[in-house]
């Protein structure tokens, strides 16, 4: 019985924890990201791949996808990532550009070269190349 409640609780967080993926243009140039650089890419630790000069684009901070990728590939707290936006801002870096909603931002990668966002799973098209899947 222990068995077989272990194995749904798996199964529930493995559903869980791969409702977004984090998309690009088709065109790009860009191919699958490692967790690793995509969290690079978003604290401006990385600017290029594949000589592809990238833009992160961030959900708004009161949508929960946004609470969900912050844990799930930043791998940081609203509070720590904060303070480190702060000290970035006194070092001449912002942080990634926000769009208002999952939409805005599927028109936005599909728009601008180079972009790269999270949305909900169910919103990825033939439009949108997936590099990475949280």
């Amino acid at each position: 019985m222990k068995k077989i409640v272990l194995s749904l609780i798996f199964l529930v967080v493995g559903a869980v924890s791969s409702e977004y993926v984090v998309v690009c243009n088709p065109s790009s140039g860009l191919n699958k990201l490692s967790k690793e650089q995509i969290r690079d890419l978003y604290m401006k630790r990385l600017r290029f791949v594949n000589d592809v000069k990238v833009i992160p684009v961030n959900s708004s901070a009161s949508l929960d996808m946004r609470a969900s990728f912050e844990k799930d590939v930043l791998e940081i707290n609203r509070e720590r990532l904060n303070r480190y936006w702060i000290k970035q801002h006194f070092q001449g870096m912002q942080p990634p550009v926000t769009q208002a909603s999952p939409k805005a931002i599927k028109l936005f990668v599909k728009s601008v070269q180079g972009a790269v966002g999270y949305i909900p799973k169910e919103m990825q098209d033939d439009d949108l190349k997936v590099l990475y899947e949280f």
